[in-house]
């Protein structure tokens, strides 16, 4: 399957991103023709090929302010991308910006692919969601500074436009490694990683080490694009390399190449080999632990269940067993995702009466999936799509979105659920 890995020995950034993927071959003015599907002005790329202590690179910068306008720094140098600092001048009364849900309106309107605006909602949310949390603000109500917001959007549009470019590609990546230091930004003097940055890849499970390298090396628009896109983090591992790119951040680091290199190839299966699927189903790597129990309370699973899914558990559930000495027990398994197997054997082990937990890395395959909005009697429902070789073989509405209708008519949610059906088989 085609494959991107990404080596962030050097850190990571949007614009490096950017630039590893121009490299790779997606165009300019194809990917400059597809952000201005957005309803964003006052800015122009524009692509160098740089060295990093004699490794040749691509960097991209964004400018503001017109082709002749003012020239934003934009790069690794720079500590407060997208939503660091820029993200709460508000906060001292600066009246321009924009908010996490006015941003994630504009890739909803905009013309890009369902794809795209999902994806480039996904990473946005990530960011919202850690700003928030730092400042306790609902995500909804994260500012991003007029600079930080245009940043942040030319980035991650454009990433996802980048690798919808390069056939959607599954993304690994290596081990995270940050810089030391400390960072001048609008929460104050503060050690690296930045708040945003370390919220991000905590609420994912990612794990972080430091070198030593004074400088920050991950930015917040980095970390979310590797915490919303990235299946695994490991070595890599039975991957065909086709292309090599290189993208550069602006610094000139001390101790290694300021550059984000992006390999890509093909994996497989079984035994690295390359193979080319037979389907445009997605694959993924998650973990799945189990563990038996014969000795919990019906209510310890039931709240341990609750809190796995809101720390991001992809699926709990529990199946009877028969347990030594013919006892009756209970069989308790979680999905998750590779990376965060680890805190999820830590919580089975914490807060159920479990004594070890079973532990493997499985595939899966998933239709490619998309969201739509239909009308119903009751009010707009969102349906989640799934697509098999372009063709939908699934169709469900969402629970929350159902459940709220139904709240606020005081109708059946078997009523609500059964008119989004409906509306769903209905030509339009």
């Amino acid at each position: 399957m085609k494959t991107i890995y990404l080596d962030i020995f050097s850190g990571i950034s949007g614009d490096m991103f950017l630039g590893a993927m121009i490299d790779l071959g997606v165009g300019l003015e194809p990917l400059k023709a597809e952000l201005r599907k957005l309803s964003l002005q006052g800015y122009h790329l524009h692509t160098t090929r740089v060295k990093r202590q004699e490794i040749d690179a691509v960097k991209l910068d964004v400018h503001l302010g017109g082709e002749h306008g003012h020239e934003h720094e934009h790069g690794h140098e720079h500590t407060h991308e997208n939503g660091h600092e820029h993200s709460h001048e508000h906060e001292h009364g600066h009246e321009h910006g924009r908010t996490y849900a006015e941003i994630a309106r504009l890739i909803a309107q905009s013309g890009l692919s369902e794809w795209v605006k999902t994806k480039a909602t996904a990473v946005f949310h990530r960011l919202a969601v850690a700003e928030g949390k730092v400042h306790g603000l609902p995500p909804a109500e994260v500012h991003f500074h007029e600079v930080g917001a245009v940043d942040s959007i030319v980035d991650i549009v454009g990433a996802c436009a980048a690798l919808e470019f390069l056939g959607k590609p599954r993304i690994l990546a290596g081990a995270v490694v940050e810089g030391t230091g400390w960072i001048d930004c609008a929460h104050g003097r503060f050690p690296i990683p930045a708040p945003a940055t370390l919220e991000v890849l905590a609420a994912r499970g990612v794990p972080i080490s430091q070198c030593d390298e004074p400088n920050e090396m991950i930015t917040p628009t980095g970390a979310a694009l590797l915490a919303e896109l990235v299946e695994s983090f490991g070595p890599m591992e039975g991957l065909v390399p086709e292309r090599v790119g290189i993208g550069a951040g602006g610094r000139v680091s001390r101790t290694r190449p300021n550059v984000l290199r992006a390999v890509l190839g093909e994996t497989s299966a079984v035994g690295g080999a390359s193979a080319s699927p037979a389907h445009d189903w997605e694959i993924d790597t998650v973990a799945v632990l189990e563990t038996n129990l014969d000795d919990v309370s019906a209510e310890i699973l039931g709240d341990f269940a609750e809190k796995a899914m809101a720390a991001g558990a992809l699926d709990v559930s529990c199946t009877a067993a028969q347990m030594k000495k013919g006892r009756p027990g209970v069989r308790l398994s979680v999905l998750c995702g590779a990376a965060e197997a680890d805190r999820f054997s830590e919580m089975i082990l914490r807060q159920t009466s479990a004594f070890g937990v079973r532990r493997w890395l499985t595939e899966r395959r998933k239709l490619r999936r998309e969201f739509q909005s239909v009308s119903t009697p009751f009010g707009d429902v969102t349906l989640k799509i799934g697509r098999l070789d372009g063709t939908i073989v699934q169709t469900a509405p969402e629970f929350e979105s159902c459940r709220k209708l139904a709240e606020k008519g005081n109708v059946p949610l078997k009523a609500v659920y059964e008119a989004a059906l409906a509306a769903a088989l209905t030509p339009r």
